[in-house]
């Protein structure tokens, strides 16, 4: 089966490489930085040699390049939307390009690749994508709104998909990844560093491949996350965004 991964080359994205190249799968993995991809194609190899593994440097905050990638890459079984970064701070004060570069990245890359492969996968009835969103998608997020605003997008869009497909009896299935934070670079990107405990990047990569494979929606890591999700439902929003607020200024300030 053919793997198409994006955000591949660090992070939860290097991670499921790892785990699907064990499991067998033919990968194509995307990322900007294709010093770090080929080091992780050869990190692959080694372990793996029979599996085919193909490497595309490019970014995914371009359109064009998004659109350059479908008709590049066909007939894959598995779309894993992984790229991504975040950033922090009062929305006042971060930066208007840093965000725009975001929004392309976090949303516009995310739809343009489900939408385009959704319809390869139509034309044979079967295939998964895995979109990685985060427990931010379910909230707001003062201090990191943009952020938080474009894992809503990809929860939201998630969802509605996946009610369509039910609906048309189609065998193609929807995921989405809701992770608390993680070890990663991204807290590097973002500019902050959490004052809260982080799962292991690697466990979470595990648990998501996991539950895509049996079919799971809604792949929310760790009980704590899944108490977040939870209680982001059942309250109001504003008192969700005020507690959201006083944890964003106690991972970001440390206060």
């Amino acid at each position: 089966m053919k793997v198409l991964l994006t955000g591949a080359s660090s992070g939860i994205g290097k991670d499921m490489a790892k785990i699907l190249n064990r499991k067998g799968y033919n990968l194509v993995l995307v990322s900007r930085d294709e010093e770090k991809l080929n080091n992780v194609k050869k990190e692959l190899e080694k372990e793996k040699k029979e599996n085919k593994i193909e490497i595309i440097s490019m970014d995914l905050s371009d359109e064009y390049n998004c659109k350059k990638l479908c008709d590049q890459v066909k007939d894959i079984d598995i779309l894993i939307n992984n790229a991504g970064f975040g950033d922090c701070g009062s929305f006042l004060k971060t930066d208007l390009e840093k965000e725009i570069k975001m929004i392309k990245t976090n949303i516009i890359a995310y739809h343009i690749l489900m939408k385009e492969y959704l319809k390869q996968m139509k034309e044979k009835n079967s295939g998964k994508i895995l979109n990685v969103a985060s427990i931010a998608g379910f909230m707001p997020g003062p201090l990191m709104a943009t952020y938080y605003a474009t894992k809503n997008y990809v929860v939201k869009l998630s969802e509605a998909v996946r009610e369509e497909l039910k609906k048309e009896k189609s065998n193609i299935q929807i995921s989405i990844l809701c992770p608390g934070p993680v070890e990663t670079n991204f807290n590097k990107v973002a500019n902050v560093k959490f004052k809260i405990r982080e799962a292991k990047s690697f466990d979470v990569a595990e648990y998501a491949i996991r539950k895509m494979e049996k079919g799971k929606f809604y792949i929310v890591p760790g009980l704590d996350v899944k108490l977040a999700k939870i209680g982001a439902k059942i309250f109001p929003n504003n008192l969700v965004a005020k507690t959201t607020y006083m944890v964003q200024k106690r991972k970001i300030y440390g206060k």
